[in-house]
C-alpha cells in the first residue's frame, strides 16, 4: 500500500477513534456501552496497523525519531480510555481530560518532533 493509503487509515481511524472513547466516557454511567468498546477497539487496531505501516514505509526507527514514543503513549491512553470508563463510571471525567492531554500530545509529537 502506498503512503497515502497508510495515512489515511491512521488519521481517520485515529478520529474515530477519539470519537467513540469520549462517546464512551460520556455515557459511562449507562452500562450499554459494549457495542462502543469493541468499535473503539477494532478502530484502536487500525490506528496501529496505520501507524506502524507509515513508520515501515518512511523508514523510521525508534532510535532516531523517538517522538514516537510519545505517539504510542497517546495511543496507549485513548486505547484503554473507553474500557476504563466503561468498569469505573465514577473516573470517567478523569479519563476524558487524559484523552484530550493525549490527543493534544499526539499532534504536538507530530508536528514539532520534540527530540
Amino acid at each position: 500500500m502506498s503512503i497515502t493509503t497508510y495515512q489515511l487509515i491512521h488519521v481517520i481511524s485515529g478520529f474515530l477513534l477519539a470519537a467513540f472513547t469520549f462517546v464512551a466516557v460520556a455515557t459511562a454511567s449507562a452500562g450499554k456501552n459494549k457495542r462502543i468498546l469493541m468499535i473503539a477497539g477494532i478502530l484502536s487496531l487500525a490506528v496501529l496497523f496505520g501507524g506502524f505501516g507509515l513508520m515501515a514505509k518512511m523508514k523510521y526507527s525508534f532510535d532516531v525519531h523517538k517522538w514516537l514514543f510519545i505517539k504510542i503513549a497517546a495511543w496507549l491512553v485513548l486505547s484503554a480510555a473507553a474500557g476504563m470508563a466503561y468498569r469505573q463510571p465514577k473516573r470517567a471525567g478523569m479519563w476524558g481530560g487524559l484523552c484530550v492531554l493525549s490527543i493534544i500530545a499526539a499532534v504536538y509529537a507530530v508536528y514539532m518532533r520534540p527530540f
